[in-house]
């Protein structure tokens, strides 16, 4: 029960309260990351200010580590919405001047106004595409392992449902797995989420996105029954049930929440 108790006390708003996200993954123009990584840093007390006003409820900022493709992102852009309603009010934020002005706000006293619309009048300059997927949960277990620190790792998936009993068999089949892990010390976090919606250069064939908080020498299959032909049969309609791209491996670089 202590156990229990104290991985609890562990969550943290941005898992719980976060029912939307937009994933934007950013592939940058050769050269640019510095370039890329400043405009970030720009963009912190925006994104706290626009927290604050209620336009968001989070961001976050990961460097893709793992082995990418020639298109491949090098970064992944992640911000979280509690409603539908608050993440449509976002993107229509974005095509008036209103982040001009909060972005203004945000650098009044430290950043001059002319400064602040040059700035903004470049953002995307950096990069050669940004893929953005609009997701909203199907499920998600609780979350154990402290607040997100920079330098913390995560595991993106990229998937695609094969079949409509996807997203049961993950949920009701293989979640229990995942939390019997996390209440033993081996997993993190873990989280499904489905495509709603996407720009017009991200990948069409991507349904779902998984999203896996690891434990340095934990492993889920650590709790798993194979010699179970109960566990076994239900395994293979797991597997039949979808597809799943080569895991990304994520570094965070920034949050703001």
């Amino acid at each position: 029960m202590k156990k229990i108790l104290s991985i609890l006390i562990l969550s943290i708003t941005l898992t719980s309260s976060a029912q939307y996200n937009i994933l934007s993954a950013v592939q940058l123009n050769e050269g640019q990351e510095e370039q890329y990584l400043a405009l970030e840093a720009f963009f912190g007390p925006i994104h706290e200010l626009a927290i604050e006003k209620g336009i968001q409820e989070w961001q976050s900022v990961w460097k893709v580590t793992s082995e990418i493709g020639e298109n491949g992102p090098h970064y992944i852009i992640n911000t979280g919405f509690s409603s539908k309603e608050q993440l449509d009010n976002y993107l229509n934020s974005w095509t008036t001047d209103d982040w001009i002005a909060l972005a203004k706000e945000a650098h009044k006293g430290k950043i001059s106004a002319k400064r602040v619309e040059t700035i903004m009048s470049s953002v995307g300059s950096e990069s050669k595409d940004r893929r953005n997927y609009h997701l909203e949960t199907v499920d998600r277990t609780i979350w154990s392992g402290g607040s997100l620190e920079p330098g913390d790792t995560f595991i993106l998936t990229p998937t695609t449902a094969l079949n409509d009993n996807f997203e049961n068999y993950e949920t009701l089949f293989f979640k229990p797995y995942v939390e019997k892990a996390i209440m033993n010390g081996k997993h993190g976090y873990w989280r499904l989420a489905k495509v709603y919606e996407r720009t017009e250069t991200a990948y069409e064939g991507i349904t779902h996105f998984f999203f896996n908080r690891p434990v340095e020498g934990g492993s889920i299959a650590d709790e798993l029954p194979t010699d179970s032909f109960k566990f076994q049969k239900l395994q293979e309609g797991l597997q039949s049930s979808s597809q799943h791209a080569d895991p990304i491996t994520l570094e965070l670089v920034s949050l703001n929440n």
